[in-house]
C-alpha cells in the first residue's frame, strides 16, 4: 500500500508558516469553525494517523533539546541528566411495601431523565448489585431485614461500571493485553490492573444472566480496543464511550543513551536527538494500520471466538488540534440475547466530558497547545453525535467553545439548543514573571446545530473575574452557575430566549457548591464546602445548602447544614452518583468520612469515621439530621495494605427503599430502618480484595 505521507503535518506546518517539517510549530491556531470529516479509505486513515504521530513525536522531542529552553523563562539543567523514560512521552417512619418489593426506591442519580448512567452499584428495589475489586456481588435486598449476598462472580481485569436491565447485568471492565515482545501492564496497589506503554487497553463487556441470583451465568464476553471512559443507556440502547491513546511502535525511543560526555556536549546531544527523531519517524511510517488499531473479539459461552474488526469509514478526523488519540462510541442492544457486534463510530481526538440525552451525545475535548504563550485563551471543541438509530451513533456537527468545561453538568440540551457553561482562561504578561499569569472569568453560551456546525446563538456577559466555575445546572429555561475564589457566587440565568441568555440574579455566600440538585421548581439542594471569607482552612467543612430560587432575580440561601470537621470528606463532593435524594420521603443521604483527633495521636480506628449521613429535607424547615449508618467496623478486619485507588475504606453509595436505608462500601452492604439508623438490621460483608 502506497502511503500519502505528510498531509496533516505539512498542513499544520503551513498554517504556522513553517518552511519544512524540521520547523516544529510551537502552537496550532484555534479552529473557530471546528468540524469532523469521515475517512474515505483505510489508506487515508493510516496516513492521517502516521502524520499526526510524527508531528506529536517531533514536537515532544524538540522540547527536550537544550536550545529549546533558552529565552523561555527556563534553562538547561546542566550537570545531572533529567529523568528520562524511554518507554513513553512526557423522615418519620411510614408503612413500607409488601413482600414483593418496596413502593418506592432510589436508583442512580442521573443527570437526564430517561438516560441511565453506568455505575458500580445498580438496584431495582429487590436486588442490589455491587462491583468490588474483581467481583460482582448479587444481593437479595427485600425484605430489607433479609439482606444477603446470594452469590459473587469473579470478573476479568478491572470492573469499572455496569448497567442493570431486566435480568441482565452488563459489566464494563478494563483488561490489558501486552504488545508483542513486551510484558504489558500489571496489577498492584494502584488498582487491580494498570496500563503501561507496552500494553493495549481493552474494554471487556460481560453480559451476565442474573435471573437466578444464586447462580449468575455469563452469556457473552466482548472485547473492544480502548479503555473504558463512560456509558449511557436509553431504552435498550447502551452507548459505550471508549478512549485509546496512540500505541507507539516497539523500538521507538525518546532520548539517546546517556553518557556524561554526551550530556556535556549540547551540540552533539541535539544532533543525536535529531537522529532519533528520523529513526522514530521511519518506525512510525513502516508500521501498518493494524499496529495502530488492534481488533476486538467476541467470546461465546462455548469458548469459541469471533473477530470484531474495524470499518475505516466509521472513523472521523478533525481539523481542530487535539492530542492524537481515539474516542469511540459503541452502540449495544441490551435486549439482544448477548452484546456481540456493536455499531462503532470513532473520532480521532482526545476524550473529554460526556453529556447525553435520549437522542444525542456530546463529547467535549480541549484545544491542545504545544506550549503556553502570552496572549492565548483556552478553547474547547464540542462534537455532537445523533443517537436516533439504536444500533449506531452518527456524527452530525462540531463547534468551538471559548473556555473549558468543568464536567458533564456544564452542558445541557433543551429544545434543540445546547447550553454550555465555561471558565475562560487567558495567559497575560506580568512584569517580573517570564511565564505570565492566568486570568479567568466565566460565561454561559448557547449553540444551535446548523449545516454540520454547532453555531454560536448567544452568550451572557463575562462573570466573576478571577474565579472559576465549581458547579452548574440547567433546568428548563433556567440556569445556575456557581463560581468560587473566597466566597460562592450563585448566578441565576433566564434562558427563555436562547439567543440572549441573561444573568438575572447573584448571591454571595462563604464557600462553594460542587453539585446542584433540583428540589421542585423553586429550590436547589446543593452539597459543597463551607469556607470562611478569610480563607482559613480550619473553618472548612462539608456544607449542605437549600437555595430558594422562586424569585430568580433574588436567590437566597434559605437553610444550611454543616457536616463534620475540617478533615471531613464525602465522595458526593465530586461524584453526583454518591448524592442520593429520595423525593418520596424527602430524604437525603451522603457518604461521609472523617478523622478525629485520636487519629493524630496514633489511634487510627478510634479516630476513623466511615458512615452514611441521612437528613430530612423540607423547603419550609430546612435540614433535620436523621442519623447515620456506620461502616467503620467492616474495615477494621481489612489490612491497610489492601486499600488502593479502587478499594477505599469509605461509604461510597446508598440505596433507599420505603423506610429502609442501605449503605454501600467496597467491603460490604448494610441496611437499617430510617427510625433507628445506628442499629443495623443486616450486613453483607465482602471477601477481602486480592490482586493477582
Amino acid at each position: 500500500m502506497r502511503k500519502n505521507h505528510g498531509g496533516l503535518a505539512l498542513a499544520l506546518l503551513g498554517l504556522m508558516g513553517c518552511s519544512d517539517k524540521s520547523d516544529i510549530p510551537e502552537n496550532q491556531p484555534v479552529q473557530m469553525q471546528a468540524r469532523m470529516e469521515a475517512f474515505g479509505s483505510c489508506e487515508a486513515l493510516e496516513s492521517y494517523i502516521e502524520d499526526a504521530a510524527v508531528l506529536d513525536m517531533r514536537t515532544s522531542m524538540e522540547r527536550s533539546k537544550p536550545s529549546y529552553w533558552k529565552g523561555r523563562g527556563g534553562g538547561w539543567w546542566g550537570g545531572d541528566p533529567m529523568p528520562v523514560d524511554n518507554a513513553a512521552p512526557p423522615g418519620a417512619p411510614a408503612e413500607g411495601g409488601g413482600s414483593s418489593g418496596p413502593n418506592n426506591h432510589t436508583g442512580t442519580n442521573n443527570q437526564v431523565a430517561g438516560v441511565d448512567e453506568a455505575d458500580f452499584v445498580k438496584n431495582d428495589g429487590t436486588r442490589i448489585f455491587v462491583l468490588s475489586g474483581q467481583k460482582l456481588y448479587a444481593h437479595r435486598s427485600w425484605p430489607a431485614e433479609s439482606l444477603r449476598a446470594e452469590s459473587s462472580l469473579q470478573l476479568e481485569g478491572w470492573p469499572r461500571q455496569m448497567f442493570l436491565r431486566g435480568d441482565r447485568v452488563i459489566v464494563f471492565s478494563e483488561v490489558y493485553q501486552p504488545l508483542p515482545g513486551t510484558s504489558g501492564g500489571g496489577c498492584s496497589y494502584l488498582g487491580p490492573c494498570y496500563s503501561s506503554s507496552s500494553s493495549i487497553a481493552f474494554t471487556k463487556v460481560t453480559t451476565v444472566d442474573v435471573s437466578n441470583l444464586a447462580a449468575p451465568q455469563v452469556t457473552g464476553e466482548l472485547f473492544l480496543p480502548g479503555g473504558y471512559h463512560d456509558a449511557r443507556l436509553a431504552g435498550s440502547s447502551a452507548r459505550l464511550v471508549l478512549r485509546d491513546a496512540f500505541h507507539w511502535p516497539a523500538g521507538l525511543r525518546w532520548w539517546p543513551d546517556y553518557s556524561q560526555e554526551l550530556w556535556e556536549d549540547q551540540e552533539r546531544l541535539e544532533k543525536e536527538i535529531d537522529k532519533l527523531m528520523a529513526s522514530n519517524e521511519q518506525l512510525i511510517r513502516s508500521s501498518s494500520l493494524s499496529n495502530w488499531l488492534p481488533e476486538g473479539r467476541y467470546k461465546r459461552p462455548d469458548g469459541s471466538e469471533a473477530t470484531v474488526g474495524h470499518d475505516c469509514r466509521s472513523f472521523h478526523k478533525t481539523n481542530a488540534p487535539t492530542r492524537l488519540g481515539f474516542v469511540t462510541v459503541a452502540s449495544l442492544d441490551l435486549d439482544a440475547q448477548v452484546a456481540q457486534f456493536p455499531g462503532r463510530t470513532t473520532l480521532v481526538t482526545e476524550p473529554g466530558e460526556v453529556y447525553a440525552t435520549e437522542s444525542a451525545l456530546y463529547l467535549a475535548a480541549r484545544h491542545w497547545w504545544w506550549w503556553p504563550e502570552v496572549g492565548q485563551s483556552d478553547y474547547t471543541y464540542v462534537h455532537k453525535l445523533d443517537l436516533t438509530q439504536p444500533h449506531r451513533a452518527t456524527y452530525v456537527a462540531s463547534g468551538t467553545v471559548e473556555g473549558t468545561l468543568l464536567n458533564q453538568f456544564s452542558m445541557d440540551e433543551h429544545q434543540g439548543v445546547l447550553r454550555v457553561a465555561t471558565t475562560l482562561s487567558s495567559l497575560v504578561a506580568e512584569p517580573g514573571n517570564n511565564w505570565g499569569r492566568i486570568e479567568t472569568s466565566n460565561r454561559l453560551s448557547t449553540y444551535r446545530e446548523e449545516n454540520g456546525q454547532l453555531k454560536l446563538l448567544g452568550q451572557s456577559e463575562e462573570l466573576a473575574k478571577g474565579e472559576r466555575i465549581y458547579s452548574a445546572r440547567f433546568l428548563g429555561n433556567k440556569g445556575y452557575v456557581v463560581t468560587f475564589r473566597q466566597v460562592d457566587p450563585l448566578f441565576t440565568f433566564d434562558l427563555s430566549d436562547p439567543a440572549h441568555p441573561r444573568k438575572v440574579g447573584e448571591l454571595k455566600v462563604p464557600g462553594f457548591s460542587s453539585y446542584i440538585h433540583p428540589l421542585g421548581d423553586n429550590h436547589l439542594l446543593t452539597v459543597g464546602v463551607h469556607m470562611a471569607e478569610n480563607g482559613d482552612w480550619r473553618s472548612r467543612a462539608i456544607k449542605l445548602s437549600l437555595f430558594d430560587v422562586s424569585d430568580l432575580a433574588n436567590p437566597r440561601e434559605a437553610f444550611t447544614q454543616v457536616v463534620g470537621t475540617s478533615s471531613g470528606f464525602s465522595e458526593s463532593l465530586y461524584d453526583h452518583k454518591a448524592f442520593n435524594y429520595f423525593p418520596a420521603k424527602g430524604t437525603l443521604a451522603i457518604p461521609f468520612a472523617d478523622w478525629t483527633q485520636q487519629y493524630y495521636n496514633g489511634d487510627y480506628w478510634n479516630g476513623f469515621v466511615s458512615e452514611l449521613r441521612v437528613f430530612h429535607v423540607d423547603p419550609a424547615t430546612g435540614f433535620t439530621p436523621v442519623g447515620a449508618i456506620s461502616m467503620k467496623d467492616v474495615f477494621q478486619t481489612v489490612n491497610y495494605n489492601q486499600w488502593s485507588y479502587s478499594y477505599v475504606p469509605y461509604v461510597r453509595r446508598s440505596v433507599m427503599a420505603d423506610d429502609y436505608v442501605y449503605a454501600i462500601t467496597d467491603a460490604g452492604v448494610r441496611v437499617s430502618h430510617v427510625s433507628n439508623l445506628s442499629q443495623p438490621l443486616a450486613t453483607s460483608r465482602f471477601a477481602p480484595i486480592t490482586y493477582p
